[in-house]
């Protein structure tokens, strides 16, 4: 068994499950389980559909848009307004289920969808990618609140694994299906049609929580579905600290694209309200690796961030580097979908318990090497399906340690601090994403990279500013590489 064992207070009151007299045998499929596994899941193949087709368009997007050089902002817009939704989630659920928040996040994810479908400048486009982050965070956070409250903590590690499991078919269709509408539809297309998938996870999985995660904690819903019970303010600290946040983030990152003296000032202005925001909101000890809890936030955070901020710079390496068409450069990712949900698997074995924090140790190494692999086919004498190698053994690594680290999460959390601590992993997360993304697009933009031009088949010898690429990777591998240290510190007890 792992050094870090279950807190007294951290398994929520469920009740035995048919199948055996203590529910020990009942799996995630199970009967009593099946529709809300059926549902939740269903909620992240939406999310996974519109990671995978979205970025596969996203370069063509900011192409015709004009928007090359505001490039990262469409990916760093949609964490910096995630991070407000996140905190709120987590206030939220705690005090009066995850329900709302979940259909609420799931409106505004297509409302962002729609208004970036339409946008005629790159800045609504920008604008409609903050919309889906709000959304996104709210969405997130609930989830988690749900697995730990209707799931015992033997079924988590399959559940996680089961989220991952919903990102293989989307990363295999999502990009052929993207790629195929921008080139014969255009890219809009990709954006407008994804919120006809909403129906599906909504019917499906919206009953199942209402019946099993819906009230408060201590308290389900009540018969006429109605929350009840529990407490109904908010912590308005936290929400304040969550508004700066995500504005603090927003400053920053605007900055970091500007690249001109008097961006210094609201770069100063968001650090400023950065630096005490993240210090409220995150577990005490976060930033310097104190062992247990605040190790787990700041681990997610430093492989997400690096590992996320670099994906989003690949289409758009292979499309103005190599000549790739849209379909293409996101297909080269395709496979890492498979091989991360292959890693959660693998995580969420019971024999693998005992040695999690070697998995994730492994994991890193994992990322680490495939980040800093990537940049080498700006070398054209490398062939470029080196990307969708070294990605897939990135993606495995991710699984393992992604997947893990929501569940190290979940066993040091009691009930009623599940929102909490889940919007704390998320918000390390995004956070982590938004200030890389920020640092890898400054370094991108000061290198020329706003000033790529697109390549074609026949014009593949030629290339256009690849150390503005470089830039992004390496850094990003280092970055990695630190988590190594971190999954050191995961064990309470050294």
């Amino acid at each position: 068994m792992s050094a870090l064992e279950p807190r007294d207070t951290e398994v929520a009151d469920i009740p035995d499950r048919p199948g055996s007299p203590d529910g020990a045998t009942d799996t995630v499929l199970s009967r009593s389980y099946r529709a809300l596994s059926i549902g939740i899941v269903s909620v992240v193949l939406l999310i996974a559909f519109e990671a995978t087709a979205v970025g596969t368009a996203m370069p063509v997007a900011a192409r015709e848009l004009d928007g090359v050089s505001l490039y990262a902002f469409a990916f760093s817009g949609f964490f910096t307004t995630s991070l407000f939704g996140m905190v709120l989630s987590g206030q939220w659920s705690d005090r009066r289920g995850p329900l709302g928040p979940l259909t609420t996040g799931i409106g505004s994810f297509v409302a962002g969808l729609l208004l970036a479908g339409t946008a005629g400048t790159m800045w609504v486009f920008i604008a409609g990618r903050a919309v889906q982050g709000l959304g996104g965070g709210l969405v997130i956070v609930a989830l988690y609140v749900v697995i730990g409250r209707a799931y015992p903590e033997r079924l988590r590690p399959s559940i996680m694994a089961a989220f991952a499991a919903a990102w293989v078919v989307p990363s295999i269709v999502g990009p052929l299906a993207s790629g195929a509408v921008t080139e014969h539809l255009g890219w809009r297309w990709v954006f407008v049609g994804i919120p006809v998938l909403v129906v599906f996870p909504l019917a499906i999985a919206l009953p199942q929580i209402r019946r099993r995660a819906g009230g408060p904690v201590g308290e389900g819903a009540g018969e006429d579905g109605e929350e009840s019970g529990g407490q109904s303010s908010f912590d308005l600290r936290r929400i304040r600290l969550a508004f700066g946040i995500s504005l603090g983030a927003g400053l920053l990152q605007y900055a970091a694209q500007d690249l001109r003296w008097l961006s210094l000032l609201p770069g100063v202005v968001g650090a400023a309200l950065l630096v005490p925001a993240v210090r409220g909101l995150l577990p005490r000890g976060t930033y310097r690796a104190a062992r247990g809890l605040p190790s787990v936030v700041l681990l997610r955070g430093v492989a997400a961030g690096s590992f996320i901020a670099a994906e989003s710079f690949v289409p758009l390496m292979l499309v103005t580097q190599r000549g790739l068409s849209p379909t293409l450069a996101g297909f080269s990712l395709a496979a890492g979908g498979v091989t991360w949900a292959l890693g959660s698997w693998v995580q969420s074995r019971p024999r693998m318990a005992p040695h999690r924090e070697r998995l994730m140790t492994f994991g890193m190494v994992l990322v680490a090497a495939a980040v800093a692999a990537v940049p080498s086919v700006l070398i054209h004498a490398v062939p470029v399906w080196t990307v969708a190698v070294s990605w897939a053994f990135g993606c495995f690594g991710m699984g393992l340690v992604i997947a893990s680290t929501s569940v190290l999460l979940l066993r040091l959390s009691a009930p009623e601090e599940a929102g909490t601590n889940s919007a704390a992993l998320q918000i390390s997360d995004a956070l982590s994403n938004v200030v890389l993304l920020a640092a890898g697009g400054a370094a991108f933009a000061a290198l020329g990279g706003g000033t790529v031009a697109h390549t074609t088949a026949a014009t593949t010898g030629s290339t256009s500013h690849p150390a503005a690429f470089a830039a992004v990777f390496l850094p990003m591998a280092a970055v990695a590489l630190t988590g190594v240290w971190v999954t050191r510190r995961l064990r309470i007890h050294p």
